[in-house]
C-alpha cells in the first residue's frame, strides 16, 4: 500500500495546552468551528479538517503521553499557498491588525516564494506563501491541490 500516494492527507491535528485559547484564535484567524468535545475541537477549511487537541486529555485517553506539547518545539510547519505575493502580504495586514505573533514578515526567499510565517498560541509555526513567477526552485510551477 502507497499510504501517501493512494490516500489523501485529510486532517492536521495540532495538540495544544490551553483548547478554548487555540479555539479562539483559529476563529479569529478565519477558521469556523465545526465540532467541539472535551479536549477536542475541529474546524472546517478548505480542502482538510483543522483539528485541536489538548495534550493532557491526548494522554489520558489514548495512552500515550504527548512530551513536548506543552511548549513549541517547531517540528512541523503547516502551510497555505495563496495564489499570489499580494495575497501574502494583505493576509499579513490582516494578521498584525489581530494581533497575532509574526515570526517573520513577507519577503522572498532563495527558494523563489514569497512568505510569511507566524505562530499560534502554543507556538506552532503557519507559512504563507506564494510561488514566484518562476515557480519553486528548480521544478516548475505546481499544480493546485483543487487540481491533483
Amino acid at each position: 500500500m502507497a499510504l501517501g500516494l493512494d490516500h489523501p492527507i485529510t486532517d492536521v491535528c495540532l495538540l495544544v495546552g490551553d483548547l478554548d485559547r487555540s479555539i479562539e484564535f483559529y476563529e479569529r484567524i478565519g477558521f469556523r468551528l465545526r465540532r467541539r468535545n472535551e479536549g477536542f475541537a475541529d474546524f472546517d477549511a478548505a480542502g482538510t479538517t483543522l483539528a485541536l487537541w489538548e495534550s493532557k486529555h491526548l494522554a489520558e485517553h489514548v495512552g500515550f503521553p504527548a512530551a513536548g506539547a506543552e511548549r513549541p518545539v517547531h517540528k512541523v510547519m503547516t502551510a497555505f499557498r495563496v495564489d499570489s505575493p499580494d495575497i501574502v502580504d494583505a493576509v499579513h495586514a490582516e494578521l498584525v491588525e489581530k494581533g497575532v505573533t509574526v515570526l517573520a514578515p513577507p519577503k522572498v526567499y532563495e527558494w523563489n516564494a514569497f512568505c510569511l510565517y507566524f505562530s499560534d498560541p502554543d507556538g506552532n509555526t503557519w507559512e504563507v506563501y506564494a510561488w514566484q513567477e518562476q515557480g519553486p526552485y528548480g521544478a516548475g510551477l505546481p499544480p493546485k491541490n483543487k487540481d491533483l
